[in-house]
């Protein structure tokens, strides 16, 4: 595997895990020269944990950094802190919570040495990452900013290849609506997410991820508006040909909209059916 640099303040480490749900891979950045933070150090996998030794060779690990705790993004954390002495940062632990069976679920050994929370700072020579939080593709998600490069570090949150998945009970539509408005106020030039390629115009993709949520809104009350359905005739209907590998992650789309509009009194449940509220 070999090191990209993005930025010349970061480098990227790509982990050999592609999948329908993490696209070519997770990507592990590393931030700053000499001392260093390393961003999401990705999957317990011996060849990427060697992968980002060799990178850092010569350079002494600060922070590892995470975003959040699903198990293609933290499970590294653990060997890369044991064989660098380096501190594990970042979103806090979920605990007590079922793997979603989505990307491997989440990562129940995760224990970082800090929790960081909206405003926190890791910092290097030439270097801050800086806290934001932004629940809803998880209830522990950060993104970081890093100012000197105007960029953001925007995990599973806002992707460069994809929307995110948001799976209740732990993923929460509306809050992960309101956490894209939050980065719409903010003026990063770059986003650097954990899957895809660099976002150069992240409040065009933003906005445009809001509308395509808003429209999976309509789409909803629409069919319910017509008679009550079930998530599975919705997804039939919402997703024509669709890959069947994704069906299970379009249904916890489709009941994360639904919780979203139950919490704001535009529909009901009833068993396994959904409808207006009365």
């Amino acid at each position: 595997m070999t090191t990209e640099t993005v930025h010349p303040l970061v480098r990227r480490v790509l982990a050999p895990n592609p999948s329908p749900f993490t696209n070519t891979g997770t990507q592990t950045h590393i931030v700053g020269h000499g001392e260093v933070a390393v961003i999401d150090p990705g999957p317990d996998i011996a060849e990427h944990v060697a992968a980002i030794l060799a990178a850092t060779a010569g350079e002494r690990i600060v922070g590892i950094v995470c975003t959040h705790t699903h198990r293609d993004h933290t499970p590294a954390a653990a060997p890369l802190a044991a064989a660098t002495g380096a501190p594990v940062v970042g979103c806090a632990p979920i605990l007590a919570r079922e793997g979603s069976g989505l990307e491997a679920g989440f990562d129940h050994s995760y224990a970082p040495d800090r929790i960081m929370v909206e405003g926190d700072r890791v910092t290097g020579p030439g270097w801050t990452l800086e806290a934001i939080a932004t629940p809803g593709h998880t209830s522990n998600h950060l993104c970081f900013a890093l100012p000197e490069a105007n960029a953001l570090f925007s995990g599973d949150h806002v992707m460069g290849w994809s929307t995110s998945v948001v799976v209740p009970p732990d993923g929460d539509m509306g809050a992960y609506l309101a956490s894209l408005d939050k980065l719409l106020g903010r003026d990063e030039a770059v986003y650097f997410p954990a899957h895809g390629d660099p976002v150069t115009k992240p409040q065009r993709l933003v906005r445009g991820m809001i509308g395509h949520r808003r429209q999976r809104e309509n789409q909803i009350l629409k069919l319910l508006a017509a008679a009550p359905r079930s998530v599975a005739e919705m997804v039939a209907a919402m997703y024509v040909g669709l890959d069947p590998r994704l069906t299970t992650a379009a249904g916890a789309s489709v009941l994360a909209h639904l919780v979203d509009l139950r919490s704001r009194g535009r529909i009901a449940e009833a068993g396994e059916l959904w409808s207006l509220a009365a």
